[in-house]
């Protein structure tokens, strides 16, 4: 490892260029970006507790600045005049650009040759380590796809980054509804004056809203000013009469990037360029500078090249994938999030936190105890005063529905017939195999038993797949193993399904 060089600039370069040569002063490191500082474009970048752990174990110093330039804030979900807030912890935001500059200090304080407005070609240097984190677009990556393995999943639903030019008082969730339908804002403050604001929407009322056209008419270096007027007025409630900012601001689908290998003879793969997790997780700068800290400390404890590149793979790879599952299940979520509207707020937070299976009803409970109060008040049609916090999953699960005493049944629950069995789901909860399934079993009319494999992630998807039924008006029940009752619990809790069962299918 005596000449390392990395081809891109961005945070996740940036940050495996310093940690190197810190690890190994004596080696030349060199970073070939092709863009110029001051063309650099973005809004914010949030950072979670967990994430700051571990770049503080990595590297102090360099925390430290980042910390100091940073936006801590709390969270809310706004529907209408209704708001839930959630305590953000150690939540922080900052400036792309900012936390750019802040990397960029500290690369050079380490030694880092830092080369601006080259394009390189990553199979043509001269190095004994090529790290290749040139982002979601990776010309590398593109180049050697068979060899690498790679996959790009193209998402069903469209978003765009703006920014504002004043500093929300916190995160916000909201949804604005239109004459074409209905547009979800992600927003949140990054620094005393500017916030990123983030808006998805389906495709459907994309192309009802004509931004079908105004995104082929939107040159690439160019902004859709066209989507950036209509959407200041659909938020004008939320942005206290600011216009929205755009900067190289156009629709996109999220793209999610998947790679069977992550190096190929010198060149090894880092953040997006190996791997991509939607952005309602907060994942990419995360999981790059991650990626940094890994491959630093594979390099560092092997000889081998190829062995250091295999280690960090295998070290690195398994949180990639849980992190990528995750986010999978919270882009369904955000994709199909007009249809929860009807939901009380807090009831609505409660299923916005238990998404994807991350966070428990449980954990949710103890860091939001008023917040998760409401919500299942508002699940239970009881008081809030009423709620056992201290034991929220058995509480959850004994509340009465309908003509049944609590939400666990058994099949001798019901009359003979009077079921109907849905034991197939597909992997994809929202796609089409799913929708047909869900247009078959709702003609019935009857209960809808759904169950299926025992592993975690057939029940999540079942409760999925559970949720689509029950927003058709059918009532439903989930299967699933016993030692997964707090997800089970969860899924009553934010309305995915009425009733639960314990079992499944070996």
């Amino acid at each position: 490892m005596r000449r390392v060089a990395v081809v891109g600039g961005g945070p996740g370069g940036l940050y495996a260029a310093r940690l190197l040569r810190l690890a190994d002063p004596h080696a030349e490191v060199t970073v070939h970006e092709q863009g110029l500082p001051e063309t650099t474009f973005g809004f914010g970048v949030a950072l979670g507790a967990r994430t700051q752990r571990n770049l503080e174990d990595a590297d102090r110093d360099s925390l430290r600045d980042i910390l100091a330039a940073s936006h801590p804030h709390d969270m809310s979900m706004r529907v209408g005049d209704d708001v839930a807030r959630v305590p953000g912890g150690r939540l922080v935001a900052i400036a792309r650009t900012e936390l750019l500059a802040v990397l960029t200090r500290h690369a050079e304080k380490a030694g880092v040759d830092l080369r601006y407005g080259e394009r390189v070609d990553a199979r043509d240097l001269d190095a004994d380590v090529v790290v290749v984190a040139d982002g979601v677009n990776s010309a590398t990556r593109t180049a050697l796809a068979p060899e690498l393995g790679e996959r790009v999943e193209v998402g069903r639903g469209l978003y765009l980054w703006a920014g504002t030019g004043f500093a929300l008082d916190e995160a916000v969730f909201a949804p604005a509804r239109t004459p074409h339908g209905t547009f979800v804002a992600h927003a949140y403050p990054y620094a005393p004056d500017r916030s990123t604001f983030l808006v998805e929407v389906d495709q459907d009322t994309w192309r009802r809203a004509g931004f079908d056209a105004t995104t082929v008419a939107t040159a690439p270096e160019d902004s859709d000013e066209e989507a950036l007027g209509y959407l200041t007025d659909a938020f004008a409630g939320h942005l206290g009469g600011h216009r929205l900012i755009g900067n190289r601001t156009r629709w996109l689908r999220f793209r999610t990037v998947t790679c069977d290998r992550w190096s190929h003879g010198r060149l090894v793969l880092l953040g997006d360029a190996a791997h991509t997790a939607h952005y309602s997780v907060g994942s990419g700068t995360k999981l790059a500078m991650e990626d940094a800290i890994a491959l630093c400390a594979a390099l560092t404890a092997e000889d081998d090249r190829d062995r250091a590149f295999a280690r960090y793979q295998a070290e690195r790879k398994p949180a990639v994938t849980r992190m990528q599952q995750i986010a999978r299940r919270s882009q369904w979520w955000w994709d199909s999030f007009p249809a929860r509207t009807h939901l009380p707020v807090d009831q609505l937070t409660v299923a916005y936190m238990t998404r994807a299976g991350n966070v428990s009803l449980e954990r949710f409970a103890a860091s939001s105890p008023e917040v998760t109060r409401r919500g299942l008040a508002q699940y239970a049609d009881v008081a809030p005063q009423e709620v056992d916090l201290a034991a929220p999953v058995p509480w959850t699960v004994a509340r009465p529905h309908r003509d049944l005493p609590g939400r666990l049944v058994d099949r001798t629950s019901f009359a003979e017939g009077a079921l109907v069995e849905v034991d197939a789901v597909p992997d994809d909860p929202w796609g089409p195999a799913a929708d047909a399934l869900v247009r078959r079993v709702s003609r019935d009319g009857r209960t809808a038993w759904v169950t299926g494999a025992v592993d975690r992630a057939g029940l999540l998807t079942r409760l999925d797949v559970a949720e689509r039924l029950r927003l058709r008006g059918q009532r439903v029940v989930t299967e699933g193993p016993p030692e997964l009752l707090p997800d089970l619990a969860a899924g009553l809790a934010a309305g995915r399904t009425d009733l639960i069962a314990l079992g499944g299918n070996p």
